[in-house]
């Protein structure tokens, strides 16, 4: 980090609204001090939803989620100013580690999140890859509220 800021933001973008309130404040941040965001999307290899028994071959499942990835981020991108540095990166894994992992491979300074702010039994069975990244991160995490 910079005396002026910092340099590099990371941006985790899974396409949500949650997300997407996430990326003025990147871009704002990034602006103010000439940093470079970071766009991160993950292809989540865990196959929650589908198996192949259920009819998608996880060779289908995979490049679904390739393409979801690289869907959120030309989403992320396109909000932000067109002055702002970017990087886009597409990691094939669990969320929550990858976007961790991405933080202690790189000298991100800063990790810009959106949370959807959801409390008890839905916090509990959705779980937060934003709670995860706050509580482990080793670099700063601003999360930021969707709107309502």
């Amino acid at each position: 980090m910079t005396a002026r800021g910092y340099d590099n933001v990371l941006l985790p973008t899974d396409g949500s609204e949650a997300t997407l309130a996430a990326v003025e404040e990147a871009g704002h941040i990034a602006a103010l001090s000439g940093a470079t965001v970071h766009v991160l999307s993950i292809a989540d290899t865990r196959n929650r939803f589908e198996s192949p028994t259920a009819g998608l071959a996880v060779d289908a499942w995979e490049q679904a989620e390739h393409e979801r990835a690289e869907a959120a981020i030309d989403r992320a991108v396109e909000a932000l100013p067109d002055d702002v540095p970017t990087e886009r990166v597409v990691r094939a894994g669990i969320p929550k580690t990858e976007v961790l992992d991405y933080v202690d491979e790189t000298d991100v300074d800063l990790v810009v999140m959106g949370t959807h702010g959801r409390t008890g039994l839905d916090h509990y069975l959705i779980g937060s890859v934003t709670e995860r990244v706050v509580r482990n991160s080793p670099v700063p995490v601003l999360t930021v509220r969707a709107e309502e």
